[in-house]
C-alpha cells in the first residue's frame, strides 16, 4: 500500500515546546517496518515556520507574511536536519521536496514532480514534502498543508491519506472520538472553529480536505500521533476512519477537481445544491452571485451562500453573461443570451465534492 501521512506543526513539538524526538523516532521505526513489508510512505510535514521561530527564539505565531517566509527559510533547514538525524538512526533516507501551487496547475511541472518523487520511492527514499513557503507570493497558497497533502496524494496515486492531529480524530459534541464516518457532510456538524498554535488548519480544514480525498477514491484516517501506523495501514485506528466514495470521480473530473485553476466563483442556493448532489447540471436559476472575471470554458469554484465549498466546474457562459441571467430559467436564458444552451455548468463538466 502507498500511504501519505500529513504531520501538523504542533505534532513536531512537545507540550513544553521542544522538538518531539520520541514521536519522530516512533514514526521512523514504523515506516521502516512498513517499507520492509513492501509498503511505500510519503510525508507531508508542516513545521518549518515553527522550527524557524524556535531557532530564533520567537515565542508567538508570526502574522506578517514576510516574517513567515523568513522563518520558513530558517526552519526548513532545521526541520530537515531533525528528520535526517532521527531517520538515519533507523536506516532511512529522507529527501526534501518543496512544492508550490503551480505544480498542480501546469501539466509539465505536475508530471516532472511526480516522476521525481516516484524515482525517490524506487530508491527507497522517504520523501518529506512541504510547501515552499519562502517564495510563496500569497500566504499559504494551499490554505494549509492539509490541502497540499490531498493534492500530493492525488499526484502520487496514494491509496490511503492519514492526517495526524493533536485532536486524535474527529470528536463529537461530548468530546468523544467518532470512530467511523460514512457521510462526511454530516461530520461538519461536530466542528468547532479552533486552529492550532503554529498551524493554520484545524479540524475544519481537515474535513474539507478529507471530503475532496474521498471523492477521489482514497481511504482517509484522522488520528493522533500515539496511534500505530502498523495498524493504520490495515485501516485500523484509534482515531476516525472515513470511507471513500463508492463512485469516485473519473479521470477527467479528477483533473478538473485537482489541476484546473478556478478563474472565478459562483454562489448557489440550497435548491441548486440539492439538484447537483442528485447528478443534475447547474442552471442559472440556482445562481445567486458571481465573483471574478471568467470566459466560456473556464473553471470556477462553486460555493453555497454561507461560503461552503461544494465543487468546481467548467462554465458554458462568461461571467458577464451569467450576470445577465442570474435566477433566470431555461427559455429566458436562451432568449437573453441567444444560445441553445441553458446550463451554466453541464453535469459532464461538474465536480461535486
Amino acid at each position: 500500500m502507498r500511504v501519505l501521512i500529513k504531520i501538523g506543526s504542533n505534532l513536531i513539538q512537545t507540550q513544553d515546546g521542544d522538538i518531539d524526538l520520541s514521536f519522530l523516532s516512533k514514526l521512523a521505526r514504523e515506516i521502516k517496518t512498513i517499507k520492509r513489508d513492501g509498503g511505500e510512505v510519503l510525508l507531508v510535514s508542516s513545521g518549518a515556520v515553527l522550527c524557524g521561530a524556535k531557532k530564533l527564539g520567537i515565542k508567538e505565531k508570526p502574522k506578517q507574511l514576510v516574517l513567515k517566509q523568513a522563518l520558513a527559510g530558517v526552519g526548513q533547514a532545521y526541520l530537515m536536519h531533525v528528520y535526517d538525524v532521527v531517520f538515519s538512526n533507523y536506516g532511512l533516507i529522507p529527501a526534501q521536496v518543496l512544492l508550490t501551487s503551480d505544480v498542480f496547475k501546469e501539466k509539465a511541472k505536475f508530471y516532472n514532480s511526480k516522476n521525481s518523487i516516484e524515482e525517490m520511492l524506487k530508491l527507497g527514499v522517504v520523501p518529506v514534502i512541504n510547501e515552499n513557503d519562502t517564495v510563496a507570493v500569497s500566504e499559504l497558497v494551499f490554505g494549509d498543508n492539509d490541502f497540499l497533502a490531498v493534492h500530493t496524494a492525488f499526484m502520487m496515486d496514494a491509496e490511503l491519506l492519514v492526517f495526524l492531529s493533536t485532536a486524535g480524530g474527529l470528536r463529537d459534541h461530548e468530546d468523544k472520538i467518532v470512530s467511523y464516518i460514512e457521510d462526511v457532510d454530516k461530520a461538519f456538524s461536530f466542528i468547532k472553529s479552533i486552529s492550532s498554535e503554529f498551524g493554520t488548519g484545524g479540524m475544519f480544514s481537515k474535513l474539507f480536505a478529507t471530503k475532496l480525498a474521498l471523492s477521489l477514491g482514497m481511504h482517509v484516517i484522522i488520528t493522533g500521533k500515539e496511534d500505530s501506523l502498523l495498524d493504520i495501514i490495515h485501516l485500523k485506528t484509534s482515531g476516525t476512519y472515513f470511507k471513500p466514495s463508492p463512485k469516485p470521480l473519473k479521470h477527467r473530473k479528477k483533473v478538473i477537481a485537482m489541476m484546473e485553476e478556478p478563474k472565478g466563483i459562483i454562489y448557489i442556493d440550497e435548491g441548486a445544491y440539492r439538484a447537483l448532489k442528485e447528478g443534475k447540471s447547474l442552471l442559472p436559476a440556482g445562481i445567486v452571485k458571481v465573483e471574478g472575471m471568467f470566459g466560456k470554458g473556464d473553471t470556477v469554484s462553486i460555493y453555497l451562500q454561507d461560503g461552503y465549498l461544494v465543487g468546481k466546474g467548467k462554465v458554458n457562459f462568461s461571467s458577464n453573461e451569467l450576470l445577465r441571467v442570474l435566477r433566470k430559467k431555461g427559455e429566458e436564458v436562451k432568449d437573453i443570451l441567444k444560445t441553445t444552451k441553458e446550463e451554466a455548468v453541464h453535469r459532464d463538466n461538474l465536480v461535486i465534492f
